[in-house]
């Protein structure tokens, strides 16, 4: 057995029941076998088990009082995987599916993520298993209040920056935030990214992630010679991600013609009208089915696997992890479809990845394209440490010059290691070798 294969089963047996955390570390250290061949220092120091177990596991309960009374206890977590490269940076994530495979699998990603966007960041991740769905302001600020009153000792600008994910948008931040500077006595505004700009939030934050998916997205494109312009594409997810995935690529012209949330999908063959989509879901925070009200032409389709089925020649998975399986994966093929760009946190599983690259698609790993989010919450962090701000438009032009420059790293480092127009290996490749040197330079073992 090779140092790779040992360290792969090791921590396979160490971690045997958290599957999200296992498929991650395989996909990325599937990649290395050509840089730990011409590194031997890095199995002398060990630096692939190191580099998969988290620094610091923070679990705790997490009790708050509904608006009948009842007391409900929530379990969170924080988990501080790796700060070799800078303070622990990652969202929190409210969702009922939040486990300690899930943040481990997460933090481990965001590592490598926040490493390929250039700025000095570490990697974390966290959350609770609550659900904010149906939960009335007064219920969700009582919750953030509770979970912050534990997490609090635990963050702070130098040391652990969260953000936002799944089930936290600005609403979540401010009462999270409100909750930390009551209890630190300090208005330390590089504590918490994602914030709204009257308190030193940064415009262009919310777009970010989404505006960067499509700039990378648009930099693949050119590279092989094709154009975004007159092509259509599917949209999974209705959240902040998902939303701006569709502005960025009406604005490229492309024909989005689906979209989804929990509930379901809305296929709109007329394109779906993104600024309805906003309204429906950012203002009233409506069912997608309600899209249908003002757009009689478009369907809705209870379940989700399903909007893969639809011919397209983008998919844009921007849900959740292991959106698109297999099955999907071989649907997309047989329609024709050109690429798969990833805007969620390993929203393609490695069955269904390794078949889209043998079948020649071209395929976006997420942890480079949807990097654009945490690449803007680091410029907010350094207009809180300047005590300025910044225009949306400069905030826009900083994404696309650091989208750009992650696509040209991920594409150097893959034709550098033999693996030619791979970006996933790219990727995994560019982005470990910065936290791998952090890590020896500091001496971390």
């Amino acid at each position: 057995m090779t140092y790779l294969e040992k360290a792969i089963e090791n921590i396979k047996a160490r971690n045997a029941n958290e599957p999200e955390f296992i498929q991650a570390v395989e996909e990325v250290f599937t990649s290395l076998a050509p840089v730990i061949k011409q590194h031997p220092e890095f199995e002398k120091a060990n630096i692939l088990e190191r580099m998969a177990e988290p620094e610091r596991t923070i679990i705790f309960r997490v009790p708050w009082v509904n608006d009948k009374g009842e007391l409900i206890v929530n379990r969170g977590f924080r988990i501080q995987f790796n700060g070799a490269r800078g303070p622990y940076k990652g969202g929190f994530r409210f969702h009922p599916s939040v486990n300690l495979s899930i943040l481990k699998f997460l933090g481990f990603e965001q590592t490598f993520k926040n490493s390929l966007t250039g700025r000095p960041l570490g990697g974390a991740k966290g959350g609770a298993d609550f659900d904010p769905k149906g939960k009335s302001d007064a219920e969700i600020m009582r919750f953030c209040q509770s979970f912050m009153s534990e997490l609090y000792r635990h963050i702070g600008p130098d040391i652990d920056v969260p953000a936002g994910d799944i089930g936290v948008g600005s609403r979540e931040i401010g009462f999270l935030f409100g909750q930390y500077r009551r209890l630190t006595g300090a208005h330390e505004s590089g504590v918490l990214t994602g914030k709204h700009i009257i308190y030193g939030g940064s415009h262009g934050r919310k777009e970010a992630t989404g505006f960067g998916l499509l700039y990378f997205t648009k930099a693949m494109f050119e590279e092989n010679s094709l154009e975004l312009a007159g092509k259509t594409a599917v949209i999974s997810g209705s959240g902040n991600v998902a939303l701006y995935t569709a502005v960025k690529a009406t604005e490229f012209g492309i024909k989005v013609l689906a979209m989804s949330d929990s509930s379901g999908y809305v296929y709109d063959p007329d394109g779906i009208d993104v600024p309805a989509m906003i309204e429906l879901k950012e203002v009233r925070h409506g069912q997608i089915k309600e899209y249908l009200a003002d757009h009689p032409k478009a369907e809705f389709v209870e379940g989700l696997r399903t909007i893969w089925n639809i011919k397209c020649d983008i998919a844009f998975p921007c849900a959740t992890q292991n959106d698109i399986d297999l099955a999907s994966a071989e649907k997309l093929v047989t329609n024709g479809v050109l690429a798969v760009c990833e805007g969620a946190n390993m929203p393609t599983t490695y069955d269904a990845m390794k078949f889209l690259m043998d079948e020649r698609v071209l395929l976006t790993p997420a942890k480079a394209s949807n990097a654009g989010g945490v690449a803007i919450s680091a410029v907010e962090m350094t207009q809180n440490s300047m005590r300025q701000s910044m225009t949306f438009e400069e905030v826009d032009a900083i994404l696309k010059v650091i989208m750009n420059n992650i696509y040209k790293d991920c594409l150097a480092a893959s034709r550098k290691y033999g693996f030619g127009h791979d970006l996933v290996a790219g990727a995994n490749i560019a982005s470990f070798m910065r936290v791998a040197e952090a890590m020896m330079l500091q001496g971390d073992y």
